[in-house]
């Protein structure tokens, strides 16, 4: 079973930038794509990004693109979420999950779409 944590929350004001991270037990990230989600009181859990399995495509919800970047370190088992130009409506609980399959490339949006999560790293936003 692989075991997902986050880092790297907290609070920041509007403007600022943070990184998250998403450590994976063993080698269990090499061959999935991995994903961020956020879910806000009361909200369903949106989709914020996804790198596939090789890094070589990288997908974002259109709330955040231009300001977030997806990126991973297979040798580290980790991948990132930076986070710039932060804004009171970015706050959340992010999660970080794993793709329920070996070597998808394609779009995957849903959180049906991901076998293993996180619990999650509150990232709150000040005006």
């Amino acid at each position: 079973q692989v075991q997902l944590v986050e880092s790297g929350g907290g609070l920041v004001q509007a403007g600022d930038s943070m990184r998250l991270a998403c450590t994976a037990s063993g080698r269990a990230i090499n061959g999935y794509g991995m994903a961020w989600f956020r879910q806000a009181p009361g909200k369903d859990r949106d989709f914020v990004a996804r790198i596939s399995w090789n890094g070589g495509r990288t997908d974002y919800s259109g709330s955040v693109k231009g300001r977030f970047a997806i990126s991973r370190d297979n040798a580290k088992n980790t991948v990132f979420l930076q986070m710039n130009a932060l804004k009171p409506e970015d706050t959340a609980v992010y999660y970080c999950a794993r793709d329920s399959l070996l070597y998808r490339a394609g779009v995957y949006q849903s959180p049906g779409e991901y076998g293993s999560w996180g619990q999650g790293t509150q990232v709150t936003v000040s005006s």
